[in-house]
């Protein structure tokens, strides 16, 4: 039989956050600076106690002596392996990186039990002013809104820590009691409310942009659907049994929360569609390789002179970048941002639609209708994007005096 080797873990150095860490039983005790005495001390101590317990953690190397930065290391395997769609990690994980940064920077050295309500709003104040990083460069302030969603992302993952016994109760319960940032209360700047595309704006882009991109602007206005139900539009997933045709996206916003979505297809989006069901039933409508097929057949017969046998195909045999067989949100965004360059007018990005569609529907339809179209559980989430119509607002000052 092979013999057991008695090896002492290393004290090694951990690059992502610049500290030095040794692995005890599977856990990342992290020791403080790489190479500073502090953290020599820290790891001589933590080794003897490991030793002297029969090479197992004391128990005062339990959860009692838990620092920030492994209940951030924790929480972080955690959400890798939670916040999945489809096999693929969602945004919320690259949010929540950005959000513990600061923590970590801060208050990573720190024992959890110790971390507290002023500690929070201290990170508040950093968030809102602008800090500078570990690696010496300047970090600038958030708007409020994102201050808010970063707090609380932070107390989120304290939030699960008392869930998994990590972290004492009494911690979440004192966070809890921080506020978020009001309006008008903070440093942090406000940003501008997110408003309905005037149509007109809408009419002077279309003609720059590519047949395909300007065809998913027509059928977003129309239906009122997110930027990402668009793009990701399938003939299989389009009922068009009755007279109004039916969209279920495989993939929404909130059916992690066991809702359905339906967007309705009326007459004038339907004639817009049609062309593009013609296709595999699985494939996505909207394509960013048939775009640049198109565009390529427009400048050829716009050409003038004749074409010379060697520019008859110009194709690459192995080009670094192939068109996509879909569109994503990115590159949406993206094409009408060029548009509107073209076309000399103020960018505005394709969520705006939503606000726009919303608005006209309440205006035509009521709230209640608003809210059947967009997919909202509740009104309340209609009121943001269907803006108060002014020019109803004017009228009935006029007549009512």
């Amino acid at each position: 039989m092979p013999k057991l080797r008695n090896v002492t873990p290393k004290y090694r150095h951990h690059r992502a956050s610049g500290q030095a860490v040794v692995t005890l039983d599977g856990r990342d005790f992290y020791l403080g600076r790489w190479k500073s005495t502090a953290s020599k001390a820290v790891y001589e101590r933590l080794i003897g106690e490991w030793l002297a317990n029969g090479r197992r953690l004391s128990q005062t190397c339990g959860t009692e002596g838990l620092t920030v930065v492994e209940l951030l290391a924790a929480y972080r395997r955690h959400a890798r392996a939670y916040y999945r769609k489809n096999g693929k990690l969602t945004s919320t994980v690259a949010s929540l990186d950005y959000a513990i940064r600061p923590l970590r920077q801060f208050y990573g050295r720190e024992l959890v039990r110790d971390f507290g309500p002023l500690a929070l709003q201290a990170l508040q104040g950093h968030l809102s002013r602008g800090y500078v990083d570990a690696k010496g460069k300047p970090v600038a302030g958030l708007a409020r809104r994102t201050v808010n969603d970063r707090i609380a992302a932070i107390k989120r993952v304290f939030r699960w820590g008392v869930s998994q016994e990590l972290v004492p109760p009494s911690v979440i319960h004192a966070l809890d009691a921080v506020p978020g940032l009001k309006i008008g209360r903070s440093e942090a700047r406000e940003t501008a409310p997110v408003l309905p595309v005037e149509d007109d704006v809408v009419e002077a882009t279309l003609p720059h942009l590519p047949t395909v991109v300007a065809d998913m602007v027509r059928l977003q206005r129309l239906t009122g659907c997110r930027p990402g139900e668009v793009c990701s539009l399938r003939p299989c997933d389009v009922d068009r049994s009755g007279d109004v045709w039916t969209y279920r996206p495989a993939s929404h916003k909130t059916e992690h929360h066991g809702r359905d979505r339906v967007i309705f297809i009326g007459p004038r989006a339907q004639e817009i569609l049609t062309p593009y069901l013609l296709r595999p039933a699985t494939s996505h409508c909207f394509s960013p390789r048939e775009s640049e097929k198109q565009r390529k057949v427009a400048m050829r017969a716009a050409r003038t002179s004749k074409v010379p046998p060697s520019q008859v195909d110009r194709s690459k045999p192995k080009p670094m970048r192939v068109p996509s067989g879909r569109y994503g949100k990115d590159t949406y965004r993206r094409a009408i941002a060029r548009a509107c360059d073209k076309a000399g007018v103020p960018h505005w990005s394709p969520n705006r639609l939503r606000h726009t569609a919303a608005t006209s529907i309440r205006r035509q339809f009521g709230l209640e209708a608003a809210q059947v179209a967009l997919g909202h559980s509740t009104a309340d989430v209609t009121q943001i994007y269907a803006e108060r119509d002014r020019e109803l607002g004017l009228r009935v000052a006029l007549e009512v005096g």
